[in-house]
């Protein structure tokens, strides 16, 4: 990466007054910072770096018509099948990038000019104009009609890698997308890597792709793709949530969830409230963590004020601030003044039960009494790369019946939070979250009582869950049998 040099820093520095010791400690810091986001070393060639990863152009145009047309006979169609002839075995690693551009400070767009200057026009979708189910049925449909007769669509199909560049919420939307191939047994289904715009950044900066991105260099766009085309693969669970609530009732879902109809209810279903004859489904998947509560609820605040106005969030830091005010005003510190403040635990509503691994029988979980938010995680990394779970010694993990903590080992970790300040100092890691179970699947039963509705939220993507008096609503959670695959950055 080309930084300025110290001289031309120090002058610059003495024009504005500054001496030459803010210099280097300002040059020290900014260095940490990019090498913190695995961005210095090497300068990268970029015309040697579009080589690698740029899927070629007869091929670009025909997966982009298949997609625009929504018709995979389109694209193989208008596919010129003797462009290959000058194409010498296809791409090392080819790539396509979707590009969120709500996502953090809404950087996208500035983003997306980048990368289409890098890898062209055609590899570069913004999620605003095309979906990501739409590339794996129409654009990666295309590709496997031409592979039939077309070595080059054959290869680059094989070699596929995807980018995304968003938040936790759209990373979970394109791996959801691509985990359709393994229901259509479709294969290879392609390894993701992230550029990180979101807030939280927690699956980013679990598989080293870091927890924010540095727009002032445009070389950090070059890193990032040749870390892309080059780095390691591996695996990552992927849990299916299950809503079943009462027939009747309307949500509002983020793109996690979707509604299935009308069902039934498993026959060992054992519930505490009522159990409606008709209800309602929704599906989904999530890749970091599940929660109920609070934390969803401060979560949900800041999601309606960034859509209601946009303004307010230009940046990380803005969000965070903005989030922060959430958390005051809710009473997630500061319990509001209720005939009851014990109404605020979610132990009035809440039951959980969990199958551990190789175990047929659900077991019940108690709920403590002062807990206002639960999380059922699967990585480490929690609220801004936060660890919540904690680093625990073998001693503590025998004696709980516990064992360690890892991205794909079929597990997730279900722990509390008090309050605001309890969860604060979890996240400084001055104390420890309510350690509730390891489970292999886990089933909610949320019944409302006095609450006519609460939050939830998976990967950052809060929804408001309404709640019925008498009749219970539930969220079952299991692992996904096929695995994700992701890219590392590190």
């Amino acid at each position: 990466m080309d930084l300025p040099s110290p001289t031309a820093a120090a002058q610059a520095s003495a024009a504005a007054g500054v001496g030459d010791g803010s210099v280097t400690a300002a040059r020290s810091s900014m260095i940490e910072s990019l090498r913190g986001c695995g961005l210095t070393g090497m300068r990268i060639d970029k015309e040697e770096l579009r080589r690698k990863i740029s899927i070629p152009h007869y091929l670009r145009l025909s997966i982009r018509r298949a997609i625009n047309s929504k018709n995979v006979g389109a694209g193989v169609d208008s596919a010129d099948l003797l462009g290959a002839e000058v194409v010498d075995g296809g791409p090392e690693s080819p790539m396509v990038v979707f590009v969120n551009s709500r996502s953090g400070g809404r950087h996208g767009p500035e983003l997306k000019l980048r990368l289409q200057q890098l890898m062209g026009e055609e590899q570069v979708y913004d999620l605003s104009d095309v979906k990501p189910n739409e590339l794996v049925k129409y654009g990666l449909g295309c590709l496997e009609q031409l592979s039939k007769n077309d070595p080059v669509a054959k290869h680059t199909r094989e070699k596929l890698r995807v980018v995304v560049a968003g938040g936790d919420g759209t990373v979970g939307w394109v791996l959801g997308s691509l985990g359709e191939l393994h229901k259509e047994g479709r294969y290879p289904v392609p390894p993701v890597a992230i550029i990180p715009l979101g807030t939280g950044n927690d699956l980013s900066r679990s598989f080293g792709w870091g927890g924010s991105f540095p727009f002032a260099w445009k070389t950090a766009v070059k890193r990032s793709l040749q870390k892309a085309s080059v780095g390691p693969i591996c695996r990552l669970d992927s849990w299916q949530v299950s809503i079943t609530m009462p027939a009747g009732e309307v949500m509002d879902v983020p793109h996690s969830l979707k509604l299935t109809g009308e069902c039934t209810l498993d026959q060992d279903v054992v519930a505490d409230g009522l159990l409606p004859e008709k209800v309602t489904c929704y599906d989904g998947v999530f890749y970091n963590y599940f929660s109920i509560g609070m934390d969803a609820q401060v979560a949900y605040g800041f999601h309606t004020l960034r859509n209601e106005k946009p303004y307010l969030a230009q940046g990380p830091i803005a969000n965070k601030l903005i989030y922060s005010g959430y958390s005051c005003t809710q009473g997630w510190f500061c319990t509001p003044c209720v005939s009851d403040p014990g109404l605020r635990g979610l132990r009035n509503i809440l039951r959980i039960h969990i199958k551990k691994v190789n175990c047929a029988e659900w077991e019940k979980v108690p709920v403590p009494s002062n807990v206002r938010s639960i999380v059922a995680l699967n990585l480490h990394n929690y609220g801004s790369g936060r660890h919540p779970w904690g680093n625990l010694s073998p001693d503590y993990l025998e004696k709980r019946g516990f064992v360690e903590a890892n991205a794909d080992d079929g597990l997730l970790e279900i722990f509390g939070l008090k309050h605001g300040w309890h969860a604060s100092f979890v996240m400084v890691e001055l104390i420890s979250a309510k350690h509730l179970a390891q489970a292999a699947a886990i089933r909610f039963e949320v019944r409302g009582g006095e609450w006519k509705q609460s939050y939830m939220q998976t990967d950052g993507e809060p929804w408001k869950q309404p709640l019925d008096k008498e009749y219970s609503t539930f969220v079952e959670i299991k692992r996904v049998p096929n695995l994700s695959l992701m890219i590392r950055g590190e």
